[in-house]
């Protein structure tokens, strides 16, 4: 009898990882074949070519703003309630279709898009906001 149990014990019981890893491979197969990749768009932005020739560039209007909300345009100070007729005044000298806001960081909003307001009465100019 001790041959027999002898002969029961050493069979080793093997588990055959084989198809297991057949189905893992074809479950990642799966996921990846049916995975929708979504191309997320942003904004698109039309940068501005480079003045290769900075002595003909045209002149602009450029309207800053301070901190304490005092305007002013081309470097001079002026009235915010005057400024659509200095900007007027200055078209017609100068040829241009730009204008400029630069408003100091601690600028109330409220001044900057008065001032906006201000230049956008004039169709002919694409205002930009810079640093």
């Amino acid at each position: 009898m001790s041959r027999k149990r002898k002969a029961i014990e050493n069979n080793d019981a093997d588990v055959d990882m084989t198809p297991m890893l057949d189905i893992v491979f074809i479950l990642l197969i799966f996921f990846i074949v049916t995975t929708s990749f979504v191309k997320e768009e942003g904004l698109l932005i039309n940068k501005p070519k480079p003045n290769k020739n900075p002595s003909a560039a045209t002149p602009m209007v450029l309207v800053k703003i301070t901190e304490s909300g005092i305007v002013s345009l081309n470097n001079k100070i002026v009235d915010i309630e005057r400024l659509p007729a200095r900007i007027e005044s200055f078209l017609a000298e100068n040829a241009t279709t730009s204008a400029v806001v630069i408003a100091d960081y601690k600028t109330n909003h409220k001044d900057v898009v008065s001032v906006i307001d201000k230049i956008n009465e004039f169709p002919q100019l694409t205002v930009s906001i810079g640093k």
